[in-house]
């Protein structure tokens, strides 16, 4: 029997200026900064981390602001749509307060039983709300899945199940858009994936309003490197460990193109900085420490309210 991954560990995207893109996810989405970093291949550049109040594996969403951005599209052998879920009880509450504080959304849609609304954030990513039987103090309660954009829905079908122990739970076909939808075992936060294929014509490219990436949970290093073995053995090119500060990475390209990555969930986000002060303090990792003023002379201020 196949062994399961826990789940999604964070997303990564690419965003237009910081500031707005700081507005938008701490006071229309209510996430928490939880990091305050660079870009480990570019310190020039802000790498922003939202989250919820201590930055758990499955609510973290990251950005790659850069001002000078172009606008990005969404395609197939991308990653299209990340997905918060609602708790229960709370969609239709929700949807008032936006709309109360003329927040625009579409929707809401059905999608698999669950209702589904979508907000645009100021680079026109897609941000999907989906009501959920899930508990949880806060209205948003970490992710619910990612949607992967395929030409193809079968391959990378293929690598979820055999190979990270996902199992189908759904298929449906709307409008011209075809959904397969993926779980791993468990309550985890971020267990879904939906795998799309659509009729719609679209030639995907990078830039603002994307997504660069969408990582996967490892326990420990011992994990990560466990399924660095299953994965190489099932005929991917993986890189090997890179630190990321906050966690261990490995990368690779899935079948239709989507860079996945497999995170370890320690040290986290509270090596640095006490919980209750995340997110407050530039954090550099130390091979750009001794440049610390020069980088932060470059970078723009950001305020959080």
């Amino acid at each position: 029997m196949t062994r399961s991954i826990q789940g999604i560990h964070h997303v990564t995207a690419i965003s237009g200026p910081a500031q707005e893109n700081v507005d938008f996810y701490t006071k229309t989405l209510k996430q928490r900064l939880v990091k305050k970093t660079v870009n480990f291949d570019d310190p020039g550049t802000y790498h922003l981390y939202y989250g919820d109040h201590t930055g758990s594996p499955g609510t973290i969403l990251t950005f790659f602001p850069f001002a000078d951005a172009g606008p990005g599209r969404a395609g197939p052998g991308m990653a299209s749509a990340y997905s918060y879920a609602v708790a229960r009880g709370g969609f239709d509450a929700l949807m008032e307060k936006l709309a109360l504080d003329a927040v625009d959304f579409d929707g809401p849609v059905e999608r698999f039983g669950q209702r589904v609304i979508t907000l645009r954030d100021p680079d026109g990513a897609p941000v999907e709300l989906i009501e959920t039987d899930r508990d949880g103090a806060e209205a948003l309660d970490g992710f619910h899945s990612v949607t992967l954009w395929e030409a193809d829905i079968a391959p990378t079908a293929r690598l979820l199940t055999d190979v990270f122990g996902y199992e189908e739970v759904g298929h449906e076909v709307v409008d011209g858009t075809e959904r397969l939808r993926l779980k791993t075992p468990g309550e985890a936060r971020g267990t879904v994936i939906d795998v799309m294929r659509s009729d719609a014509a679209s030639i995907g490219r990078s830039g603002a309003g994307t997504i660069h990436h969408v990582a996967f949970r490892a326990a420990d290093d011992a994990d990560q490197l466990e399924w660095r073995e299953a994965v190489a053995g099932a005929g991917h090119s993986v890189t090997p460990v890179i630190d990321r500060q906050y966690f261990n990475a490995i990368y690779f390209r899935e079948p239709g193109g989507v860079l996945f990555e497999i995170a370890t969930d320690p040290p986290g986000f509270a090596v640095d900085e006490d919980v209750d002060h995340l997110g407050e303090a530039l954090k550099l990792p130390e091979k750009y420490e001794a440049h610390r003023d020069r980088i932060e002379a470059i970078l723009p201020p950001l305020k959080v309210a």
